[in-house]
């Protein structure tokens, strides 16, 4: 069953807009650099994202949000837990981004 797995970051105060827009391009491109162990293909499925610009009001920091789909939950947890790729840039964040948050859903299970 697909799994869709959710980001969001809230970057630290007074980080450039050069170092966010890094980092987000940086994310985007995980679509296309994380390979799957077996095939050495990307096996990411869709990756997007963006500012955010909602008026709600309700964001409590998060200022970026991202989009990552997966045909399974076995290549969700590849990712997040084993994948170099994903985990080098994971470490590379340390120093911008004051809070992430990530939750997963499958489609339409409740």
């Amino acid at each position: 069953m697909p799994i869709t797995h959710i980001v969001l970051f809230q970057f630290k105060t007074g980080t450039s807009p050069g170092i966010i827009e890094d980092v987000c391009s940086r994310m985007l491109a995980l679509k296309d650099n994380c390979l799957h162990p077996s095939f050495q293909k990307p096996y990411i499925k869709a990756l997007s994202g963006g500012i955010d610009n909602s008026p709600e009001g309700i964001q409590h920091g998060i200022t970026h949000a991202f989009v990552v789909e997966f045909a399974s939950a076995a290549d969700r947890d590849y990712y997040v837990k084993e994948d170099p790729v994903h985990q080098e840039f994971i470490k590379s964040l340390g120093g911008v981004v004051e809070k992430a948050q990530a939750i997963d859903f499958t489609p339409g299970v409740f």
